[in-house]
């Protein structure tokens, strides 16, 4: 069940205000974990599905199309992003790694003058939606093995919803999450815990029972001020080393949830 369309799209101070609970700021203890997962809410990118290997041919595909054939209006779009046509992937410290689509054309539109932000937005979606998905590790049996667990399952990310449960669809696991949010959708988008505290209401699992699983800081800072545990994982382009100070446990991957959740 798709509990995301039964939460009322309401601000980020809002949902904290009237959503509160008792040791919702995460209970810790030396840096011990001393809580029960009850539900687990996920970013997409770079954590379901490689960043590079589902975004880096993509990107390449949409600056060839909106340079229009000019050469260095597309290498300059390309060192905006981040993003280098030699090796069709995005660098470390590319903003498009945990930015939202609306982020994304704000940093285009100055190089693209002639065009509207509106327009350009909607050419992103349309081909976001096309965009092949390359899991990290395979889903289907991940998810089950959760669900069979009891835990409620979400998504939490910064892309726009309808690309977003498109690439979910098309890997035969939209129907698997019980909450299912874009920045889009209502809720803001990370580092803001908007759609996370949205997450917790929407399944009535209280944030220090939640984990947020996420390869950003990003996701990982919006799991802090939402109260929830923070899971980094390196299927993304952060190193240990980045996502370590703020993450409760850093992972492998989500392949590892299982084992740990039994530690």
């Amino acid at each position: 069940m798709d509990l995301s369309r039964g939460v009322d799209p309401v601000s980020t101070r809002e949902l904290l205000d009237s959503h509160t609970w008792a040791g919702s700021g995460g209970a810790r203890s030396s840096g011990k974990i001393m809580t029960q997962i009850k539900a687990i809410v996920f970013d997409k990118d770079g954590t379901l599905f490689d960043f590079n290997a589902t975004w880096g041919i993509w990107s390449r595909g949409l600056l060839a199309e909106e340079s229009r054939g000019d050469p260095a209006l597309e290498v300059r779009m390309a060192d905006a992003l981040g993003y280098d046509l030699a090796t069709s992937t995005f660098r470390s410290d590319s903003i498009v790694i945990a930015a939202t689509t609306d982020i994304v054309a704000d940093q285009l539109m100055p190089l693209l003058p002639e065009q509207s932000k509106p327009a350009l937005l909607a050419r992103m979606d349309a081909r976001a939606i096309l965009a092949p998905q390359v899991e990290t590790t395979p889903l289907i049996p991940l998810l089950q093995t959760l669900k069979a667990r009891g835990l409620q399952l979400g998504i939490a990310t910064n892309d726009t919803e309808i690309p977003a449960r498109a690439h979910l669809a098309a890997a035969g696991i939209e129907h698997m999450f019980d909450f299912i949010a874009g920045f889009n959708s209502g809720y803001g988008g990370k580092p803001a815990p908007g759609q996370l505290i949205a997450f917790a209401q929407a399944t009535g699992v209280p944030p220090q029972h939640c984990a947020m699983v996420g390869d950003s800081l990003h996701d990982l800072h919006a799991a802090r001020a939402a109260g929830m545990v923070a899971v980094g994982v390196l299927t993304g382009l952060a190193t240990r080393a980045d996502l370590a100070p703020v993450a409760d446990v850093v992972l492998d991957s989500i392949a590892d949830l299982p084992d740990w959740l039994d530690r």
